[in-house]
């Protein structure tokens, strides 16, 4: 089997982070949210992957194809297939019919996160009869996304953003598919927003009358195409860790459950309370890092306190007077106490930003 990797997208939910970087490398737990799903592609036996980037409407391409290589490190090897617009994740697939072939293959949106893997459901597919199956996850609030509607093992109807929906499944952006699927979506006309999108392709696929499959996804699936959605996958990575102290610990700091201290990390006069895990060469002076934290390379934190928050490489945090917990804060941010003192603040900001807290 084969893989496809759809890395498009203007991440306009996680702006102003993405304005100048692709969402999919946005790091959870210090590893960019594109990686797991390359892993959890390797895992379950499928290292030949195509990954669809951005043309010139958008910046990422050159960023992934710097972060991903040609995917050895993963034990994988990577194509490259660009998507010269915007036009919809069934475009996206479509464009890669070539590179698929008459072969099974697997579409994994690159910003998806499920903590569970595939390998299960790609070797059910890889022996089954069925045409597709589509991963599902019951959501509280189905009226915003994809919906399945399942009887009797199968998939009979899917609706999109509907406003009386038929199920709480929803459709995860992970899908199993065979090569009628190019069949389906050959024949598709745009959206009210101009692009091809894959509900529709799949419910052709119904009309068709091609077997569809649903796997209900018992453990955790997050689209983290929000910052909320970004700290949600981060907690739940850092609950796996282990302790892992690779850095220096000075006498006067102290590590509580598990923390992973990268090599060239270096606590002075600091608390550190797991789960959470420093990069390489980061510093953190006279601060206290709770749980659920991450902390990028070569940032420098001191004289604060941070919890449940991300911080990505090269920043700076000092002398913040309040603590800053659910947070997203990009690369080479200057965070800085000024001389006013607010109660408290919540912050989601881009790379290259500088804010001065009152």
């Amino acid at each position: 089997m084969k893989g496809i990797v759809l890395a498009g997208g203007k991440g306009t939910r996680l702006r102003p982070l993405t304005y100048t970087g692709a969402k999919q490398l946005v790091p959870v737990a210090n590893k960019p949210v594109l990686f797991y799903a390359l892993e959890d592609l390797v895992e379950a036996g499928v290292r030949d992957i195509a990954i669809v980037v951005p043309g010139d409407f958008q910046m990422g391409r050159e960023q992934i194809i710097a972060a991903v290589g040609d995917g050895h490190r993963f034990g994988a090897r990577v194509t490259y297939i660009e998507q010269d617009a915007p036009r919809g994740l069934a475009h996206g697939v479509s464009i890669c019919r070539d590179f698929v072939g008459d072969e099974k293959f697997v579409v994994f949106l690159g910003d998806n996160f499920i903590r569970e893997g595939i390998a299960g459901q790609v070797q059910a597919f890889r022996d089954g009869a069925m045409n597709a199956v589509l991963l599902l996850y019951r959501v509280p609030q189905p009226q915003g996304l994809g919906i399945a509607v399942v009887q009797d093992g199968r998939v009979v109807e899917l609706q999109e953003k509907p406003a009386v929906p038929k199920s709480d499944l929803a459709i995860v952006g992970i899908y199993l598919l065979d090569r009628h699927f190019f069949q389906a979506a050959a024949g598709l006309q745009p959206s009210a927003r101009g692009e091809l999108e894959m509900t529709d392709a799949l419910s052709r696929l119904l009309e068709l009358g091609y077997d569809l499959r649903p796997h209900i996804v018992q453990g955790y699936w997050i689209d983290t195409g929000k910052h909320i959605d970004m700290l949600d996958a981060n907690r739940l990575i850092l609950d796996t860790i282990e302790t892992r102290i690779e850095g220096d610990v000075d006498e006067q700091s102290k590590v509580y459950g598990r923390v992973a201290l990268e090599p060239g990390a270096r606590l002075v006069c600091s608390v550190v309370r797991g789960p959470a895990i420093i990069g390489r060469d980061a510093v953190i002076m006279d601060t206290f890092i709770g749980p659920f934290t991450s902390i990028g390379d070569r940032c420098r934190i001191s004289g604060s306190e941070l919890e449940h928050s991300i911080v990505l490489e090269d920043s700076v945090v000092a002398d913040i007077g309040t603590r800053i917990e659910d947070s997203l804060i990009g690369r080479n941010v200057q965070l800085r106490r000024s001389e006013a003192k607010p109660r408290g603040h919540k912050l989601l900001l881009g790379d290259n930003s500088e804010v001065g807290l009152a």
